[in-house]
């Protein structure tokens, strides 16, 4: 999962989060890799997670259930939307999939004490000499090397999948692709290290296919200039996510997006095992920070009610209705040659 952060790394750390916590609850290893932030502080923010009905009244659950014979009835009205498909616009009508988690609070360490994770700390890496291999810089090496190491020490390459019951290895990777991992992607439109990225997502590439283990990534795009680049890095993912965040821009003040804090913009959708890709029936997508979960919901935009109609105004209304009084031969002399 290739995801685009957003310009302050707000949200996409949120998200980076999420994904590590569900791992936790389901009982799933982990792998933490990070240049900036060290692994052990980002376990330590992961969100708490929800009990089963205590998500119900932050999402709205309490609200009026509708029965579908009450839709057919009320649709009677409406007769041209008979024969659209349904589409489901709230969370809590959709099937249950994960869990939900409270971002106001963290996890609690019991919940870590059954599960085994590693960490890789881009500082702590370079004890010893820097190398460099098949061009790609030596961060993207040693991390690579991490996780092969792991994938093979830890039974996730199926050789030894008698002996323990088979697990899943869940792999976080931090801004990814920034100056903190070496790489001049972000600060240049001609890097030296044109294809160290890509050359170290299609390593990534093989060993999770030959794998147990899935991966998400997050990347500052908005840094990015090279298209070409992210037109590669795109294609070498399996499901890309860019998250547009309303903070510092014009939308932050726009009442039109008042009940959002930003967008997200769905780039691409696994196919896996298939000629032809899956296309989602919602591309219109936003997200919103409520007072404890991070929820997405399909964009809603409220009717415009400006004052600045494309209507005539009560003034024109009010000389139309004086011409209208005095007779059709007093209509020439009206401001507009169409009032009538």
């Amino acid at each position: 999962i290739f995801t685009e952060e957003d310009k302050y790394g707000l949200y996409s750390s949120l998200l980076f989060k999420y994904f590590l916590a569900e791992g936790v609850v389901c009982g799933h290893e982990l792998f933490v890799a990070s240049a900036k932030e060290h692994p052990d502080n980002i376990l330590k923010e992961l969100p708490a997670p929800l009990l089963d009905d205590s998500h119900k009244k932050e999402l709205g659950e309490e609200a009026t259930v509708v029965k579908p014979e009450d839709i057919q009835d009320s649709m009677k009205i409406a007769w041209r939307y008979q024969n659209l498909p349904k589409m489901e616009t709230s969370p809590t009508t959709s099937t249950k999939f994960g869990h939900y988690y409270d971002v106001s609070k963290t996890m609690s360490p019991e919940l870590f004490q059954p599960i085994k994770w590693h960490s890789f700390y881009l500082p702590e890496e370079f004890s010893s000499p820097k190398k460099k291999a098949h061009y790609m810089n030596s961060a993207y090496t040693r991390l690579l090397e991490s996780i092969q190491r792991i994938i093979s020490q830890e039974g996730f390459d199926c050789s030894d999948a008698q002996k323990k019951q088979k697990n899943i290895l869940r792999i976080g990777i931090q801004n990814l692709g920034s100056m903190l991992w070496g790489d001049d992607i972000c600060s240049s439109d001609t890097p030296e290290d044109i294809h160290s990225l890509t050359k170290f997502l299609y390593v990534l590439r093989g060993l999770l296919r030959k794998s147990l283990s899935a991966c998400i990534i997050t990347v500052p795009t908005h840094l990015i200039q090279n298209k070409a680049i992210m037109e590669r890095v795109t294609n070498l993912s399996d499901m890309v996510v860019g998250l547009e965040s309303f903070i510092g821009s014009e939308r932050e003040t726009n009442p039109l997006y008042k009940d959002y804090h930003g967008l997200v913009h769905v780039r691409q959708i696994p196919r896996l095992n298939s000629l032809i890709c899956d296309v989602s029936d919602t591309k219109d997508l936003a997200f919103r920070l409520k007072r404890k979960l991070f929820t997405i919901e399909r964009l809603h935009l409220p009717p415009d009610l400006s004052d600045t109609v494309s209507r005539a105004s009560k003034q024109d209304l009010a000389e139309s209705a004086k011409l209208l009084s005095s007779g059709c031969g007093a209509m020439a002399i009206g401001k507009k040659h169409l009032d009538f």
